[in-house]
């Protein structure tokens, strides 16, 4: 028979996955910077954030009575990671972990606080961090795509006293089933099927305890004098950290999956293939797959060593339920078709050099020629008995001189010729445009469909088609992306930084454009998610693709060293 049962809130903890760069910000003063973003935000909670009207007053109380520590925890403390969406560098892993307490010094209260209540603010913080982190992506890379991992605590039950087996958690599954999948909704007619899902796989080998460990959540039950003496020592080392530490290692495997996304994109790009580059970076994941090797090493190395039934329980639990092997497997496909992809790039190279090579040897047959004219010249001069002073002799010299000659300026002319395509074709040229309203405050922004810096603003512009001048690629490439119909103005200049594009050499020319017609439709096409218009007055607080920003600077639409470059 199904009962009604009270989880009396004991304290909470929060993790964040992300990498920083330890060249451009202290761990302690990053996890300050970001306690203080938390509890600002915290402070500014109203009832208008609370999605259900009846949980405002709630909410808003909790706000106001919450306790907030926020540490930094290494998990890798030496992982060279670029971002290839952005080009971004960090070099250590890890996560934020935040200690959390509501209405720390009055238990009364917390008897009031309800599974529903404590998924809200981690959503408010979640939205606020993901506004704040894009002023700090030097520093930091923080995972914003998922949930804040909540690992909720409860020491006291009403009625207490309770014996955690099979049948007793049977028997108080729907109370029980709020508080194990925190993130879910949780409505009164929910079917029996979804509660009983939401109770399996209790970790706790004890009657006194429950454990529950999922994607998004954890919670952990104690009697009351189990937690005091065993929650620090035991459970805190060997089931919460784990699960942050797992989360963690699923945030990095995503980030390198989607880094080889790109790089497999960038092997279709136009124009000539930096394979130099593209084999570095991959050479690099490589790298750091083999470190994730070598941390995942120790967790199975505790499955095929450690005695502990219940520590190899979680672990086990935690591998699974992350998909871990899975994530892994997915990743090492992705690698071998990269593999394959740059052997099939290196053949066609192979064969392009080899035809190269044959035209060379061609010109060095025609030079070889021209030595056995040159001897055929001397044979002939001594059957007509010509000296070298004979003016037959000079003129049949002269004229297999001119020939050699122009043979060789020939090869040399080539030569050069050869170099300079391949050095052409390495680089790709391209065009962006700066694009004013007819008031001259605002400016046209594209939001970038594709990587490098997906979702990101950047200005309309592209790749220069064969054979296309620059002003036709510029005018077509922002017809293409915006639907405007534009005029150039001016030049603002040419930039070929070759750090500034994290596909390889890419050099652009920027133009100052206007708006043919006053009756047009902005929008955002093909390589564009978006197109809008940006006050320039705002363009200081944008973070933009590529060097943009010093695009703009050169157009006198941003101030040189302004502020925002400190970030």
């Amino acid at each position: 028979m199904e009962k009604n049962i009270d989880f009396f809130y004991n304290e909470e903890f929060w993790f964040i996955s992300a990498f920083i760069n330890s060249n451009k910000c202290d761990r302690d003063e990053i996890a300050k910077r970001i306690e203080k973003i938390v509890k600002e935000r915290v402070s500014k909670i109203s009832e208008k954030d609370a999605y259900l009207t009846q949980l405002a007053k709630n909410l808003v109380d909790m706000a106001q009575n919450i306790s907030i520590v926020c540490n930094w925890v290494d998990y890798i403390s030496i992982f060279p990671y670029y971002k290839e969406n952005t080009d971004k560098f960090y070099d250590v892993l890890g996560y934020f972990e935040f200690q959390i307490e509501y209405y720390k010094n009055n238990p009364e209260k917390k008897k009031t606080i309800k599974p529903l209540l404590i998924q809200q603010i981690p959503h408010i913080i979640l939205r606020e961090l993901k506004d704040k982190a894009q002023f700090m992506t030097e520093e930091v890379l923080i995972d914003l795509e998922s949930p804040i991992y909540i690992f909720a605590t409860s020491d006291k039950t009403d009625p207490p006293n309770i014996k955690w087996d099979e049948e007793a958690i049977e028997t108080y599954k729907k109370d029980l089933s709020y508080w194990t999948v925190l993130y879910s909704g949780q409505w009164e007619d929910y079917s029996p099927s979804l509660y009983e899902n939401r109770i399996q796989n209790n970790l706790s080998n004890r009657l006194s305890e429950l454990h529950f460990i999922n994607r998004n959540n954890g919670f952990v039950y104690m009697a009351e004098d189990n937690y005091k003496n065993f929650f620090e020592p035991y459970m805190k080392p060997y089931v919460v950290t784990p699960a942050a530490q797992i989360r963690t290692i699923i945030f990095c495997l995503r980030e390198i999956n989607g880094s080889l996304d790109i790089l497999f994109l960038n092997t279709y790009s136009e124009g000539r293939i930096d394979t130099e580059k593209l084999e570095e970076k991959i050479n690099n994941l490589r790298f750091l797959r083999g470190i994730l090797q070598n941390a995942l090493s120790i967790i199975y190395n505790e499955l095929d060593y450690n005695r502990r039934q219940h520590y190899t329980s979680v672990l086990t639990h935690l591998i699974d339920k992350f998909e871990l092997d899975n994530i892994k497997g997915r990743m090492n496909q992705k690698f071998d078709l990269l593999y394959n992809t740059m052997n099939e790039i290196h053949q066609k190279r192979v064969q392009e050099d080899q035809e190269e090579t044959e035209k060379a040897l061609n010109i060095l047959n025609f030079l070889l020629g021209a030595g056995i004219l040159a001897d055929l010249v001397e044979l002939a001069m001594i059957a007509l008995s010509l000296n070298a002073e004979d003016f037959q002799a000079i003129l049949l010299n002269s004229v297999v001189a001119i020939i050699i000659s122009s043979i060789l300026i020939m090869a040399v002319i080539y030569y050069m010729f050869v170099k300079f395509k391949v050095k052409r074709g390495a680089i790709k040229n391209t065009v962006d445009a700066v694009i004013l309203n007819e008031e001259g405050d605002k400016i046209v922004l594209v939001k970038r469909r594709f990587p490098p810096f997906q979702n990101h603003y950047a200005l309309p512009g592209g790749y220069i088609q064969k054979k296309e001048s620059l002003e036709h690629a510029v005018k077509r490439e922002v017809k293409e992306e915006t639907n405007l119909d534009v005029s150039i103005i001016k030049k603002i200049g040419y930039y070929d930084d070759p750090n500034r594009d994290p596909r390889g050499k890419v050099h652009s020319t920027a133009y100052l454009c206007k708006i043919k017609d006053g009756d047009y439709q902005l929008k955002g096409k093909t390589d564009a998610l978006s197109a809008e218009f940006i006050p320039t007055e705002e363009l200081e607080k944008i973070p933009l693709a590529f060097d943009h920003r010093e695009i703009l600077k050169d157009a006198d639409l941003i101030e040189k060293d302004s502020i925002f470059d400190i970030f």
